[in-house]
């Protein structure tokens, strides 16, 4: 079990646009399944649901991110910045 964790502000705000876009490839089709990219980010699931549902949980890594930039087409810039389009 993952250790409590303070992450800065800049990290939260990363993980809340992290996981608004996990959404919204879901509900565009460009993830195949959940299942699919928790094997190929080798995520435990279980490890990704406790940190959606408490951002402070220290299970959160930047290579969560990869399938959605390389695979959906989502902007890094906005990921890390916020500024610009999700696409």
């Amino acid at each position: 079990m993952s250790k409590r964790r303070v992450y800065t502000s800049d990290t939260l705000a990363i993980m809340d646009r992290y996981f608004h876009a996990i959404e919204v490839c879901r509900e565009r089709g460009l993830l195949k399944s959940m299942s699919d990219y928790f094997r190929e980010c080798d995520i435990d699931s279980p490890h990704f649901y406790t940190q959606r549902n408490d951002r402070n949980r220290g299970f959160f890594e930047v290579g969560w991110l990869v399938p959605l930039i390389r695979d959906c087409h989502v902007s890094s810039y906005w990921l890390m910045t916020g500024i610009g389009d999700m696409f």
